[in-house]
């Protein structure tokens, strides 16, 4: 008996044509992969030849010199810029985290809809808005620049990038984990602080790493918000500078010095960034790792 073979089958492709597609296909993926780490680098190199005779000690320890005089350094910005990540952080991390375990743990329905929705909505909004936006409320009542208003920008952006994230990696925890946690008599509350949270919590690290390394670069709304130092800046409520603002502002400036030292900054805010984002790979592939051992 002769049986028709179905048309919805897929056709088969002889031995030497899928070969090839298989060679050709696997090409064209390498290149595109080689690709995209080839301008990574390209930029790290482009940044670090143009920059390399300002980098040394004085750079990384003493302030600006002024204008006409070589040497200085960017101590100020840097020390800048780690005071306005660590402000943003204790501003985004918690607001983002909690909102990502309600998500994830307690809403649904019309709530659930709103939050997310809310929050892309926030995630999509210019930097440059939410400087002018954190300007009008902060900066204007206070009458002047300060960290504090920078990092308070700088936090709102935070907040969709952490609590999505950490929904993400609490969605992908097991269900089965908390209905063994219910079963033993936890409490819901104590079942997700205790069960569902320490099983996610590498892939939340991950998360809030790489959304420090997001808005570290964010060069618009400090302009609105902590503007720039030429000096050290003490306490919280000074205008203080920042790695993305001197870049902005040597970058524009007359004088090759300057040019020279933003290239040497903007290298080094590039490495740092990339450095804080191995490190969140690392841990995120560590607590696959753990979770499948």
């Amino acid at each position: 008996m002769i049986v028709s073979r179905s048309s919805s089958n897929p056709p088969s492709y002889p031995p030497l044509s899928r070969k090839i597609v298989n060679y050709v296909m696997l090409s064209l993926t390498g290149l595109c992969t080689l690709l995209v780490v080839s301008v990574l680098l390209t930029i790290l190199v482009y940044l670090l030849w143009n920059g390399v005779h300002a980098l040394n000690l004085n750079f990384f320890t003493k302030l600006p010199a002024p204008v006409g005089q070589s040497g200085g350094g960017v101590s100020n910005a840097i020390i800048g810029t780690l005071k306005l990540l660590a402000l943003a952080s204790s501003i985004g991390v918690p607001i983002g985290l909690l909102g990502g375990i309600y998500l994830s743990e307690f809403a649904g329905g019309w709530s659930a809809f709103t939050v997310r929705y809310t929050t892309d909505l926030l995630n999509g909004v210019p930097s440059v808005v939410m400087g002018i936006f954190v300007y009008t409320l902060v900066v204007l009542p206070m009458h002047h620049f300060s960290t504090l208003a920078g990092g308070i920008a700088l936090g709102i952006m935070m907040i969709p990038i952490a609590l999505r994230s950490t929904e993400d990696f609490l969605r992908a925890v097991p269900r089965s984990l908390r209905e063994g946690g219910l079963a033993l008599g936890a409490s819901k509350s104590e079942t997700i602080f205790t069960i569902v949270i320490p099983a996610a919590i590498y892939g939340i690290i991950t998360g809030i790493m790489l959304d420090v390394a997001r808005v570290a670069g964010e060069t618009a709304p400090l302009l609105f918000t902590a503007f720039g130092n030429q000096f050290d800046s003490s306490g919280w409520l000074q205008p203080t500078s920042s790695l993305p603002v001197v870049i902005y502002n040597y970058a524009i400036s007359p004088y090759d010095e300057w040019h020279q030292q933003a290239w040497a900054a903007g290298f080094v805010l590039l490495s740092g960034l990339l450095v804080v984002s191995i490190v969140a790979r690392v841990i995120l592939a560590r607590g696959k790792k753990l979770s499948h051992g």
